[in-house]
């Protein structure tokens, strides 16, 4: 049963405090949760955080206080306060923190443009979401040398990226994949 599958693996979601991405954030958690995974939701202010759709989040851990040694995934969920509040040295320091402790490392929708300032995408393929009329997203990406690619969700190494949420089924399934490989 898939209960017991991630029984002893942990995630932090990392969400803006105010207009994160309900589906980005509520799918993926509900689908790790089902697979036994222990979710802890970290944010850049204590509280309740609140989506873009209303959705209402209790921060567990403040952004600075993360510890990435303590988790098995590190997942950026993304919305319209995504850059507002996690573009910043701290998410960069997690990030590459992350990635040098072969953490499964997660973005989904603008948060990419995170992870690529990081610079934890340089060479490596990733998707991020970009409107009709804006697609600084692909721009950024692409200045940071990620290999940009098309496609709702991508998967190089520990690392997946996926454009938005219509692919937070998919994300949140090919997390479970990669922390049952770990």
């Amino acid at each position: 049963m898939a209960e017991s599958v991630l029984k002893d693996k942990k995630a932090a979601i990392i969400i803006a405090f105010r207009n994160f991405s309900d589906e980005e954030y509520f799918i993926p958690k509900q689908i790790l949760e089902e697979a036994g995974s222990k979710i802890t939701t970290v944010s850049a202010s204590l509280g309740v955080a609140i989506g873009s759709q209303g959705g209402e989040a209790e921060v567990d851990i403040l952004l600075e206080n993360l510890k990435v040694e303590d988790f098995d995934a590190i997942i950026f969920a993304g919305g319209g306060g995504a850059l507002k509040y996690l573009d910043n040295e701290n998410s960069y320091e997690i990030s590459r923190t992350a990635v040098a402790q072969n953490k499964v490392l997660g973005a989904i929708c603008i948060a990419p443009v995170i992870l690529a300032k990081a610079g934890v995408l340089s060479n490596k393929k990733a998707t991020v979401w970009s409107g009709v009329m804006d697609r600084s997203s692909i721009r950024i990406l692409k200045e940071k040398e990620a290999d940009y690619q098309d496609t709702s969700i991508v998967v190089d190494g520990r690392i997946v990226t996926a454009d938005g949420p219509a692919a937070a089924k998919e994300f949140g399934g090919v997390i479970i994949k990669l922390l049952k490989s770990a």
